[in-house]
C-alpha cells in the first residue's frame, strides 16, 4: 500500500463543522481531505447564532478578526405572550468566560466563506467538491471512502455530512429520538433600509401562531412561524404565505426582499454510537437540536474542537487509539443536556392550545419581576480526559486579556491554544516531564510572576484563581479544565496525572 496516498483524516461534509475540523487538524500539519457532494457552497442562511465558547473555537481556527466583521451581539432574548407581555427575559450581556460576546448572530454563508478562505491557506488540507460519498470500507488500519468509481483512503473518517448523513447510514448507527418535532416556516429577510428591533431577539409565544423574530446577522432578520394543526408543508412553503405572515411586522415586497423561505421539521435526536472503528460522527450527523436554545451549530463546533486534539495525539502516536473512545464519553452527555434544554424551552413556545397557553402565561407573568434571567452554564465533562476528583475539572476555563513580550492580546492569541498549564508562579517540572509535556503541544504559562511571564492585564486569571481557591489550572486544547491545583506543590502533579491518563486510556 502506497502510504503517500493515504490521508490522515477524510472529512465527509464541508459545512462549518467539517471546515472547522479540517482547519484544526490542518493547522497541526495533518493531511486532510474534505469530501463534499455539492459543487459549490450552499448560498442560503441556516444557522444564525453562536456563543462565546464557539467564538473562542473560531479564534483557534485563526478567523477571529474575520468573524468579528460579520456578526452582531445578541444581548437580550425575550419570551412574550400573544399580547406581547413579557414572560421571561434572558440576558447575555457583555463577554462570556471565553473572552467573547456571550451571543453573536450571523449569516451562515458568510461564516462558511470565512472558514473556506482559512482552509485554502492550509497546504495539508485538500477539498474535493462534487464527491457524493456512496460507501465506506474499514479494513482495520484505514478506511476506503467511495464516491462512485472514485475513492480515497484515510486512517480515520469523520462524517460531518448533516442530518441525513450518508456516513451514519453506511455504518448503520441508530439514533435516539426524543419524539419532539414540529414543522416551522423559516423566513430570512433583508430590509432595504436599516431597521431597529426592540427587543432584538424575541419568542412570541402566541397560541394563534408561535413565532420567532431574531437577528440573522448584520442587516438581516429571521422569522420562524410554527405550522398550525392541519397546515401542510406545501401551504407554508409558499412565497405568498411568507409575505402574508410578515405583514404584521411591516415587512413587504416594497421594502424588503426574501433571502430564503423553507419549511423545516425541528427535531431532537442523537446517535447511540459516536464511533464505529475508524469512523466517527460530528455535527448534525451525530445530533439534531431544536433551535430554541440557539445551540445547533454550537454543539457541532464543540464536537470538532473535542475531536481535533484527540485525533492529533493519536495520529502523532502520542496517545493510543482508545483515546478516541473518550469522544463519545464527553460529547454524548453534553449534547443530550443541550437537547433537553432546547426541548424544555420549546415546550414553553410550541403551545397552540389557548387554555394551556393562558395557564403558562399566568404562571410566568406572576414570576417575572423585570430582571434578566441568566442562561445557566452547560454541565461539565465528568468522564473522559479529566482528573477525577479535582475541583472544577471538566468546566470551561476563562480567557482574558494579557500582555506577553510587549504584545497585548487575548490569551490564546498571545500564547496559542493547546495544553496550557496556567499558574501563579513558575513550577519546578523535571526535564523529562517537561519534554513530554512540550511534545504534546503543552506550554507552562506563569501569570504575573516576573520576567517572561504573562501579565494579567484585566485581572481575569487572578480573579478566577481567587474565586476558585486554586493556584494552577491545566487547560485542555478545547478549553476545558483537566484539573486544578490548590497548592503550589500540586501544580506539577497535574502534568504527571495527564501523562498517566493519556497513556492508560
Amino acid at each position: 500500500m502506497d502510504e503517500t496516498k493515504i490521508f490522515d483524516v477524510a472529512i465527509v461534509g464541508y459545512g462549518p463543522v467539517g471546515a472547522a475540523l479540517a482547519i484544526l487538524l490542518g493547522q497541526r500539519g495533518h493531511r486532510v481531505v474534505v469530501l463534499e457532494r455539492y459543487l459549490g457552497p450552499y448560498p442560503l442562511p441556516r444557522a444564525v447564532h453562536y456563543d462565546h465558547e464557539v467564538a473562542r473555537i473560531l479564534q483557534s481556527c485563526g478567523v477571529a478578526d474575520q468573524c468579528a466583521n460579520i456578526v452582531e451581539p445578541a444581548e437580550v432574548y425575550e419570551f412574550q405572550n400573544g399580547e406581547r407581555r413579557t414572560l421571561i427575559r434572558f440576558g447575555r450581556i457583555g463577554n462570556g468566560l471565553s473572552g467573547w460576546p456571550q451571543s453573536s448572530m450571523f449569516s451562515q454563508p458568510e461564516l462558511e466563506a470565512v472558514l473556506s478562505a482559512r482552509v485554502d491557506e492550509l497546504p495539508s488540507v485538500e477539498v474535493r467538491r462534487g464527491w457524493p460519498v456512496t460507501g465506506l470500507v474499514d479494513d482495520g488500519s484505514t478506511v476506503e471512502v467511495r464516491a462512485g468509481d472514485e475513492s480515497v483512503r484515510a486512517r480515520y473518517v469523520v462524517g460531518c455530512d448533516g442530518a441525513n448523513s450518508t456516513v451514519r447510514t453506511a455504518c448503520g448507527i441508530p439514533m435516539t429520538d426524543r419524539a419532539f418535532f414540529y414543522d416551522w416556516l423559516v423566513v430570512n429577510v433583508v430590509f432595504d433600509q436599516p431597521r431597529v428591533f426592540d427587543p432584538p431577539n424575541v419568542q412570541i409565544c402566541d397560541p394563534a401562531r408561535p413565532t420567532t423574530v431574531v437577528s440573522g446577522g448584520p442587516g438581516r432578520r429571521r422569522w420562524e412561524f410554527m405550522a398550525l394543526p392541519g397546515e401542510s408543508a406545501e401551504f407554508l412553503n409558499d412565497e405568498a404565505t411568507a409575505w402574508k405572515l410578515l405583514e404584521p411586522y411591516d415587512a413587504r415586497p416594497d421594502n424588503a426582499r426574501l433571502e430564503k423561505h423553507a419549511v423545516y421539521r425541528f427535531q431532537a435526536r442523537w446517535v447511540d454510537q459516536w464511533r464505529q472503528g475508524r469512523v466517527l460522527l460530528a455535527g448534525d450527523a451525530a445530533h439534531q437540536t431544536p433551535p430554541f436554545a440557539g445551540q445547533g451549530l454550537c454543539t457541532g463546533l464543540r464536537d470538532a474542537a473535542n475531536l481535533a486534539w484527540k485525533l492529533d495525539l493519536v495520529l502523532a502516536d502520542l496517545a493510543p487509539d482508545a483515546l478516541l473512545d473518550t469522544y463519545e464519553l464527553e460529547r454524548g452527555p453534553h449534547t443530550q443536556a443541550v437537547i433537553e434544554l432546547a426541548i424544555e424551552m420549546g415546550k414553553l413556545i410550541c403551545v397552540a392550545d389557548r387554555g394551556e397557553a393562558a395557564a403558562r402565561d399566568e404562571a410566568l407573568i406572576a414570576a417575572y419581576d423585570g430582571s434578566l434571567t441568566e442562561v445557566p452554564p452547560f454541565p461539565p465533562i465528568t468522564e473522559g480526559i479529566v482528573l477525577d476528583g479535582s475541583p472544577f475539572a471538566g468546566e470551561l476555563f476563562v480567557q482574558g486579556e494579557v500582555e506577553h513580550h510587549g504584545r497585548r492580546a487575548r490569551f490564546d492569541d498571545a500564547v496559542g491554544a493547546g495544553w496550557r498549564l496556567v499558574t501563579l508562579e513558575e513550577p519546578a517540572i523535571d526535564d523529562q516531564l517537561a519534554s513530554w509535556f512540550a511534545g504534546i503541544g503543552g506550554l507552562v504559562v506563569p501569570i504575573d510572576s516576573g520576567a517572561g511571564s504573562v501579565i494579567d492585564v484585566d485581572g481575569t486569571y487572578r480573579k478566577w484563581f481567587a474565586d476558585h481557591g486554586v493556584v494552577g489550572v491545566l487547560q485542555r486544547p478545547d478549553f476545558a479544565v483537566f484539573g486544578t491545583a490548590a497548592e503550589p506543590t500540586q501544580v506539577t502533579a497535574l502534568v504527571h496525572a495527564l501523562r498517566k491518563t493519556l497513556q492508560s486510556t
